[in-house]
């Protein structure tokens, strides 16, 4: 069964990130790559992490709430976004 999430506005930053990302990789003369992972982290939330070259890491709160006897995800972005280059992290100013 395929539930509809309804993310929240915060998330279009994390998504323009992706299509940003997506449009340089096809404009690249070259091979390129473009990787999502998404973690649970402890406090019902979740690390989302985009690899492309630069690691950019976002942490979005996860909150399950019953709805119609269904569960369904409330998820916020929390803002706390980092970049890991070299094996570094990095924050970014906004």
């Amino acid at each position: 069964m395929h539930m509809k999430l309804e993310l929240e506005k915060e998330h279009r930053k994390i998504l323009a990130k992706i299509e940003e990302l997506y449009s340089e990789l096809f404009a690249h003369n070259g091979f390129g790559e473009l990787k999502i992972e998404m973690k649970f982290l402890k406090k019902r939330q979740k690390e989302i992490i985009i690899r492309c070259g630069k690691d950019f890491r976002y942490v979005v709160d996860y909150n399950i709430t019953p709805a119609h006897g269904r569960s369904r995800t409330n998820p916020v972005l929390v803002p706390d976004e980092t970049v890991r280059k070299g094996g570094r992290q990095q924050s970014i100013q906004a």
